[in-house]
Order: C-alpha cells, then structure tokens, then sequence
C-alpha cells in the first residue's frame, strides 16, 4: 500500500471495536490523509469499491483495518464504512 493511505488505515484500525460503523465525509478524509482524494473519487462509485488486490491501493487501506465500503454518496461527498 502507498503511504498516503497509511494515515487511513490507521485512523479506521483505532476506532473502538464497538463502532460497526463510521460516515465520513470526503474532506475529513483528506484531513487524515493531509492530502486530495484523487478527482475518481469524486466522479466514480467505483473508485471506493473493495478490491482486496488490484491497482486500487486505497482499498487496501480500508480492507486491512477491518473495514469496507458500504455506501458512497458522490452529492454528499461523503461515504459509509462498516466494520467487516
């Protein structure tokens, strides 16, 4: 995985094992990530999908804390992770 989602990964692994699920809006993300969320990610669903292997890295991140994508809001801007 590229260290821009580390800081992801981690943030989602410290949540407490109570939490089953967390919304999070775009821009806090990239707060945590203290970088953009590439354009995709904006315009495409299926940049947040949850491929364990493949190009997306950022799936990783979410997929080794434990988690995975349950609902994108591309309007919101914001999406819903539940814990696997």
């Amino acid at each position: 995985m590229t260290d821009k989602y580390t800081s992801l990964e981690k943030y989602l692994r410290d949540l407490p094992l109570s939490q089953k699920e967390v919304t999070m809006a775009f821009e806090l993300i990239e707060q945590i990530l203290n970088d953009n969320l590439p354009l995709p990610a904006y315009q495409d669903d299926a940049w947040w999908g949850n491929q364990k292997a493949g190009i997306q890295v950022e799936s990783i991140a979410w997929k080794d804390a434990g988690w995975m994508v349950d609902i994108v809001d591309l309007r919101e801007k914001r999406v819903r992770f539940v814990r696997q």
